[in-house]
């Protein structure tokens, strides 16, 4: 297991140069915005326009702050997004334009490269437990969490989150002030987890 601090997480701007993301894992590690396997990173979106467009990649959005977007998803299926909401996936290449329900809002996107992982994206509201995973998670916090595993305990602050391998057997609890996002990545056939 490790724990990622959001005062480490990696500022870039978006693919479009339209605002700004904040990149909180991505693999293999090192690599660009345009060869990922899988990206998990979130965003402040504080103007209306269109997303960027991500080739054969497959993505999910949850919000985190704010009053939440609608989405428009190639000119005719339209969604509204707010904290309330479960993640809503959709495919990273189809047009995709947000309007913004009333001011900025920040979102948690999560993406996998098709054919390579696909992903699952949970709001699960605490105090949880959850079972050994033979896949990669990430537990994303909304607020003050603390997670215990045997004798272990991690403390988690607001946007920290903690990476947990398939090594880690014994069962995850999790307690604290609000809900946490739970990320599971999957490799597809001859894509491993390293």
């Amino acid at each position: 297991m490790k724990i990622l601090r959001a005062s480490d997480y990696k500022r870039m701007p978006w693919k479009n140069g339209g605002g700004e993301t904040v990149e909180i894992a991505v693999h293999p590690a090192g690599t660009s915005i345009e060869d990922f396997d899988w990206r998990i990173s979130m965003a402040s979106v504080a103007s209306d326009g269109p997303f960027s467009s991500f080739p054969d990649v497959d993505r999910t959005l949850a919000i985190l702050s704010g009053d939440g977007i609608d989405l428009t998803v190639d000119g005719d299926t339209s969604v509204t997004l707010t904290r309330s909401s479960e993640p809503y996936p959709f495919a990273a290449d189809r047009p995709v334009f947000a309007t913004l329900v009333n001011g900025v809002t920040t979102d948690l996107n999560v993406m996998t490269r098709r054919g390579r992982f696909s992903h699952r994206v949970i709001r699960q509201p605490t105090p949880v437990s959850l079972r050994p995973s033979a896949f990669l998670r990430f537990v994303l916090a909304t607020g003050k969490h603390t997670i215990a595993l045997s004798s272990e305990k991690f403390e988690l602050g607001p946007l920290d989150c903690l990476s947990v391998g398939a090594e880690v057997t014994g069962d995850l609890a999790i307690s604290g002030d609000s809900e946490v996002f739970l990320i599971e990545l999957h490799p597809e056939a001859g894509h491993g987890l390293h």
